[in-house]
């Protein structure tokens, strides 16, 4: 694509850009190709500790000059870390992307770790593993998760345990970073008002004496297990339900009629799941579907809240739409709008620097290459009902299901035999 560039250091450091000529922003970012899968037990959460570790404070600045040093150009610092990636990134106006880059660049070369910012980052990642305790929506994805993906780093929770994040000292957090934070394993992706020879000149002056570093190992294919899971937490007022299915890998071939599958099922105010649950019975406010894909493997998920007296209904209505799928090919009316939502959804993500920017580099660390827009939406419009209708055929068995409910539910029963579909 000739607004789209890729260079790769001798030290095996990717760049990749994409121009945006009528825009004045420009964001870059620095991905690192580790995540919570890297993790060995004992480290997990560290990835995420290293990430809030890195504000801190550097070699050349104290958190309050990092800090400052962004705002005096308007920048917005951002980071964020996930299961198989790691994020930092800075938004600007185009003539500080000098400058904006020397502070990003800072943060991921140089920090200090000093003992007492560990001794206060580890109180505050606590306090966020207890707020996330106290979020039942996101309390029984957690638990879904850490059950689906049992005995794999998939399945352990990004931000860590309590007990594993009161364990990091300097030490630690110093040999995960020397081990992760290498040239071959960072990718630096930019977008918006740029010329690409500046971009690879500033990551050759900042990275480019660097030694590349090992080579990352990629761990064990995840196994999934269903489940049949029933937490009793009294005091919410609200049942909390996840239900699951596999699915593919985010590279699959089968990849976009999932996601037509998924928008028909569960992915905006028209879906199946929203008109049938919430607006005809009025049995949640809050129902959808997601696809969680990685590298090598994928759950859908439906999430419910509902009352406590109508959980097995709110799932059997769930069962009853997978059934539909697998049955009955989706209407041709069905079928375009959910090709139109999902191609009016990529359009106005991608309206942003900074979506653009985590556009080329997510397609370069899952596919290797940059997709376009032109080329997804081909493949959206190539899908067909049947070619769905196989897909559902694929992810909806009832053995392979699994549901995890969380709420006042004491004395709830879930069988496998009730869940035909």
């Amino acid at each position: 694509m000739p607004n789209v560039r890729k260079d790769i250091l001798s030290n095996g450091l990717t760049v990749l850009t994409e121009a945006m000529p009528s825009v004045r922003s420009v964001c870059v970012g620095i991905w690192l190709r580790t995540g919570a899968r890297q993790e060995d037990l004992q480290e997990n959460g560290i990835s995420h500790f290293i990430e809030h570790m890195l504000f801190k404070g550097t070699r050349n600045r104290t958190a309050e000059e990092i800090a400052r040093a962004a705002d005096s150009i308007g920048g917005h610092l951002d980071a964020f870390t996930a299961k198989e990636t790691t994020n930092f990134s800075i938004k600007v106006l185009d003539e500080n992307l000098p400058r904006a880059f020397s502070i990003l660049s800072d943060l991921v070369k140089n920090p200090l770790f000093e003992p007492s910012h560990i001794a206060n980052e580890s109180r505050v990642i606590q306090e966020e593993i207890k707020m996330v305790e106290d979020t039942p929506d996101d309390l029984v994805h957690e638990i879904f998760t850490q059950t689906y993906w049992r005995g794999h780093a998939l399945g352990r929770p990004i931000l860590g345990t309590r007990r594993t994040v009161r364990s990091f000292n300097r030490q630690r957090l110093l040999s995960y970073f020397r081990r992760h934070y290498a040239p071959n394993n960072i990718l630096i992706a930019a977008a918006g008002h740029l010329r690409h020879s500046q971009i690879v000149d500033l990551a050759a002056k900042e990275f480019g004496a660097l030694p590349a570093g090992r080579a990352q190992r990629t761990g064990p294919i995840p196994v999934a297990h269903p489940h049949l899971q029933v937490r009793h937490k009294k005091d919410l007022e609200q049942v909390h339900i996840c239900v699951g299915a596999p699915s593919y890998p985010q590279s699959h071939e089968k990849r976009f009629p999932s996601y037509i599958m998924n928008s028909v099922l569960g992915g905006g105010m028209s879906s199946r799941l929203f008109q049938n649950i919430r607006e005809k019975r009025g049995l949640a406010y809050a129902v959808f579907s997601s696809l969680n894909s990685f590298h090598d493997a994928g759950c859908l998920s439906v999430y419910a809240g509902t009352a406590t007296e109508k959980v097995k209904q709110v799932i059997e209505l769930v069962l009853a739409e997978f059934c539909e799928l697998k049955t009955k090919p989706i209407t041709q009316e069905e079928l375009q709008r959910a090709k139109d939502y999902l191609k009016g959804s990529l359009l106005l993500i991608l309206e942003s620097s900074t979506s653009r920017m985590g556009n080329v580099a997510r397609q370069e660390m899952y596919f290797g290459r940059y997709i376009s827009q032109d080329e997804i939406s081909r493949s959206v419009d190539a899908v067909t009902a049947e070619q769905v209708q196989g897909v559902a055929k694929e992810f909806f068995n009832r053995d392979r299901l699994a549901i995890t409910v969380l709420g006042p539910v004491k004395g709830l029963k879930l069988s496998r035999a009730s869940l035909a579909c």
